[in-house]
């Protein structure tokens, strides 16, 4: 059995969570003396809260930042950002970045609202362990009776959970056994390895497995007066308790000011607004080492305003921190503003497998087209076509790393072949290998002609029109039409152009590539295998998996179902060993296959940062996941400042 997050009685846990570094995960040196909180000082005066010791877990996350560049913050202040949308609310959940266990700067998992956790028989057997008197943001017990009702009255509810429970929690199709030990524990078991559990409750949106009980049985019928839930879905305008239940019962959405929350801060504002005010939660679990409960910020303010517009309202000074909206492209205006409007423009890195990827379409209904795009020497021809290093130097100013759509050198799998492999610029190969497929050229500078006699001409459909793609299509252009092949754009709605891709109209699309290219064994390769309809390259075989065979194509390309056999290998592994070396098979089949066409990569993120704002790391990976892009950073640490030393 494998423990994670041990403890001495009495003794508590300095956890890391941040990708960015802010301390080590290592026992405090002894008890410690808290500090209150300012903002909620008069509420503990006038008892409508209870001190900040009566607020605390028993055993609370203690933050220690020493070998870090960070430093210990104070409380106070306001931070504004800027956001397009109403539902861009729920981005504050996923910048908290509180959950059941996080990962460390190593992409390792620890516990940070658990106290500790202990994993049995091959990855079969969880037990999680809860932080005695550890509270919700309205001061209710946070136990396992809000697991368990999560399980027995939603989950296994077949009027609120009319599919059963998530796809995620099923192994082989089967659920886990869940066991309510005790107030402050809760076991999750499976028949066989779930090697995905701990992955996805540390994930920028995880699979949140417990809601607040005491909130939501007001809504729930198996609990609620018959008459009173009847008056409160009639003044909600709902239809039935169900409707209302599921309105009210999602806590990473952030859209409902009365849900209980475990994260830095609360929403306070329902929507429709204009906007949207986070306030400090009074019972969060993590303190720093000399006392102070986190945040150190009080309160987080959320304007919307149009996506089109942010970058310029950024560059005048109307946001503390701020990266959602801003492309490399507007880096050098910002950079202009800074000393004027008192930020500062660091450039951090993106953690995505390619900025911009081209995906043949494996599954294209025109057989012409499905069968060249099949024939892995078109793919690697088309690679070898593109000259990644003047797009990189035109596009990027040098500054992204040419590669294909692989693995980041942050992670521990990556090798230099998986970036390089028939990503060079080698025009004469390229041109052997159309010649050797029969795409033949009228002379020496003509087109390539199709079987059928008609020229090689490749639509690229994408959504919308960012001048990033465009400028990029076109250098690609310019390349293929030395080997005699023309491409097209075609722009079209997001909506319009997933729903050709699944049906096989588009033959080419272009967006961005791997989500997660910084994984670690432990993490699933599953973005890799032709397992999800979302997949441009092979969006029939995906959804012929997640239907299990009722609609989409089987895979009948060997390197596909040869990934799809090391996938299932890889969730039967016994340890992180094996699995490491089925995820550099899948890895080299990726590099030399060439599914999808990566361009470059690691290209920076503007992240604007008030120059009163500590804290915040000068370099970091900005990625969703992981790293819930600032979450891994951990804002409720941030903290300010201002010129005279005064909280801000």
């Amino acid at each position: 059995m494998r423990i994670i997050g041990a403890h001495s009685p009495g003794l508590a846990f300095a956890l890391l969570l941040a990708l960015c570094g802010t301390g080590a995960a290592e026992p405090a040196a002894g008890p410690i003396a808290y500090i209150e909180t300012p903002m909620l000082a008069e509420d503990v005066a006038e008892h409508e809260l209870p001190p900040i010791g009566q607020r605390l877990p028993a055993v609370p996350s203690v933050v220690d930042f020493t070998g870090t560049a960070k430093q210990l913050g104070r409380h106070g202040g306001d931070l504004t950002m800027l956001m397009a949308r109403t539902k861009d609310t729920r981005i504050l959940y996923v910048y908290g970045y509180a959950r059941l266990v996080g990962y460390t700067r190593d992409l390792d998992i620890v516990p940070d609202i658990l106290e500790r956790l202990e994993v049995a028989d091959g990855q079969r057997v969880f037990t999680l362990h809860l932080r005695p008197g550890h509270r919700w943001s309205d001061g209710a017990p946070f136990t396992s009776e809000d697991f368990r009702y999560w399980w027995e009255d939603v989950i296994r509810n077949p009027e609120l959970s009319p599919f059963g429970p998530p796809a995620e929690l099923l192994v082989h199709d089967e659920p886990p056994t869940v066991d309510i030990l005790d107030p402050t524990t809760v076991r999750y078991r499976w028949l066989r390895p779930n090697p995905y559990f701990l992955n996805q409750l540390a994930g920028a949106k995880p699979d949140e497995i417990y809601l607040p009980a005491h909130y939501l049985k007001r809504f729930h019928k198996r609990y609620a007066d018959p008459e009173e839930l009847a008056e409160r879905v009639e003044r909600a305008h709902q239809k039935s308790w169900v409707q209302l239940h599921n309105r009210l019962d999602n806590l990473s959405e952030f859209d409902n000011p009365d849900l209980p929350t475990l994260q830095p801060w609360r929403v306070a504002t329902a929507a429709p607004a204009s906007r949207f005010v986070f306030v400090r939660n009074p019972y969060y679990h993590r303190v720093d080492s000399a006392g102070r409960q986190l945040p150190y910020i009080d309160r987080i303010m959320v304007d919307i305003a149009d996506s089109r517009i942010i970058p310029t309202k950024t560059g005048a000074g109307e946001s503390d921190l701020q990266a959602r909206y801003l492309r490399f492209d507007n880096y050098t205006f910002l950079k202009q503003a800074e000393t004027r409007n008192h930020y500062r423009v660091r450039l951090w890195r993106t953690g995505i497998g390619a900025q911009i990827a081209l995906f043949p379409n494996l599954n294209a209904a025109d057989p012409q087209w499905r069968r060249l795009n099949r024939d892995v020497r078109f793919r690697r021809a088309l690679s070898l076509g593109i000259d990644r290093e003047e797009i990189n130097q035109v596009i990027y100013y040098g500054l992204a790393v040419p590669s294909n759509n692989t693995v980041l050198e942050r992670s521990p799998l990556w090798r230099a072949d998986y970036r390089d492999r028939w990503a060079a610029h080698d025009p004469a190969q390229a041109n052997a290998l159309l010649d050797e497929i029969g795409l033949h050229r009228d002379g020496r500078n003509g087109p390539r002609r199709m079987p059928n006699g008609e020229p090689v001409q490749i639509v690229v459909e994408s959504a919308g029109e960012s001048t990033e793609e465009v400028d990029t299509l076109e250098l690609i252009a310019d390349g293929w039409r030395k080997l005699g092949i023309r491409l097209f754009t075609k722009p079209l709605q997001l909506e319009v152009l997933r729903n050709r891709i699944y049906a096989g109209e588009t033959v080419m699309s272009i967006a961005r590539g791997l989500d997660n290219a910084i994984p670690t064994a432990a993490m699933s390769p599953g973005e890799l295998v032709p397992i999800d309809q979302a997949k441009y390259q092979w969006p029939k075989w995906g959804q012929y998996f997640q239907t299990m065979g009722h609609s989409g194509e089987p895979p009948d390309l060997p390197a596909a179902k040869t990934l799809l056999d090391l996938r299932e290998q890889w969730e039967n592994a016994d340890d992180n060993a094996e699995r490491r070396e089925i995820w550099h098979r899948i890895l080299e089949i990726t590099a030399d296959q060439q599914f999808t066409l990566g361009i470059v990569n690691g290209v920076p993120q503007p992240v604007v940062v008030r120059d009163t704002l500590h804290n915040v790391p000068e370099a970091a990976l900005f990625n969703y996941e992981p790293g819930a892009h600032f979450g891994l950073c951990r804002p409720d640490t941030f903290w300010f400042e201002s010129r005279d030393g005064a909280s801000r």
